[in-house]
């Protein structure tokens, strides 16, 4: 199998992180495999990849101020991406995330070569403007499979798209750190939380929770793991909490298990995601688990048995659960003790063997 990957970058990210485990899979089984991607090349991949893995960068990746200039600089992204799957002769086209998968089914249209695009998010809440969202309901049906994460991501989309679209989970592992140690970096006992420092990761509830409980356990602290353009605004207002010395933000951590391990606690406070790779890697690693209440946590956490669900963007019941926690040591036990299962549910064969199915589905539809 030929196989052409397009995603617009390697940076770190959930989306980047799953089609890495991905590629590497594919690569392993001997199949030929090409990754495009929008960026210049001037900084590798955050994820390892198969040393037999192709990887080009397009240096097609930029940001247009004027209508008249994003309309040329897209135009110019879909003619060089055209060429390039072109040269790669694929057997079938994965794309990954929204934008990214709108400017290969125009860049693919005519080339009879089979398309399958995933969604990375939940369509109804990450709103991409009028006019991408025009143009992913107007390409979408010249996709061979459309793959999203949850129940909720498919209820988005209209009936007749409906009958092509597949519902696959991101995979669940638990990669060896090899490259450091991380062991006693934590300050126990301590709350985690990984991810983009983005408004949609809510990092300024779980910020303002913790500060309503700093209090009542001065002996806890609280670590997030990530970056992001908001890091000015959570700096500022963890010091207008008060919490400088009780929150660290260190960055990003590529393999983060070693952290995981020395957490006693794992919140995930965002608004809205796909299927939140932190959280599965956080229960993967025997934690006990808060995770607000969205379309993708509800599809990984069993209430009560595995973990705890609390209404999004609740500041005060999100304090509430993280107070039942940090207050009981058994229940965190109890919680963790059923939290490994994830592994087996979300394991890379099993989701692997679903990608395979649909991609010879999509290869045979096209001959």
């Amino acid at each position: 199998m030929q196989l052409t990957l397009v995603i617009s970058s390697m940076a770190a990210g959930g989306a980047e992180r799953v089609l890495s485990l991905m590629a590497n899979y594919w690569a392993a089984k001997g199949w030929k495999i090409t990754l495009f991607t929008f960026d210049d090349g001037t900084t590798p991949p955050f994820y390892e990849l198969n040393t037999e893995i192709h990887h080009i960068s397009l240096g097609i990746l930029g940001h247009s101020t004027k209508l008249t200039d994003a309309i040329s600089n897209n135009f110019k992204r879909i003619q060089t991406l055209r060429a390039g799957i072109k040269d790669s002769k694929p057997d079938a086209v994965i794309s990954f995330v929204d934008i990214t998968n709108v400017l290969t089914l125009l860049a693919t249209q005519g080339l009879n070569v089979p398309v399958i695009v995933s969604e990375r998010s939940d369509p109804a809440k990450n709103y991409l403007g009028i006019f991408w969202n025009l143009l992913r309901h107007w390409t979408y049906p010249g996709a061979s499979k459309i793959v999203v994460q949850t129940q909720s991501a498919l209820n988005y989309f209209p009936q007749s798209f409906k009958p092509n679209i597949n519902i696959i989970p991101n995979p669940v592992i638990l990669e060896a750190n090899n490259e450091y140690s991380l062991n006693n970096f934590l300050v126990k006992p301590s709350i985690i939380a990984i991810g983009r420092f983005g408004k949609e990761k809510g990092f300024d509830l779980l910020l303002n929770a913790f500060s309503m409980l700093k209090d009542s356990y001065p002996e806890w602290n609280l670590t997030i793991l990530g970056e992001g353009a908001l890091r000015p605004d959570l700096e500022s207002l963890r010091d207008s909490l008060g919490l400088i010395g009780r929150v660290d933000l260190p960055g990003t951590v590529k393999n983060p298990y070693d952290l995981l391990k020395q957490a006693d606690l794992f919140v995930l406070s965002s608004r809205f995601e796909g299927f939140p790779n932190a959280l599965c890697e956080a229960m993967a690693c025997g934690l006990p688990v808060i995770s607000t209440n969205f379309s993708g946590s509800q599809e990984i956490v069993l209430h009560e048995v595995d973990g705890i669900l609390v209404p999004t963007e609740d500041v005060a019941q999100l304090a509430v659960a993280m107070d039942s926690l940090m207050s009981d040591p058994e229940k965190r036990q109890r919680l963790a003790a059923r939290a490994p299962q994830v592994l087996e549910r979300f394991s890379l064969e099993k989701v692997m063997i679903m990608w395979d199915t649909i991609l010879d589905q999509a290869v045979e539809q096209s001959q």
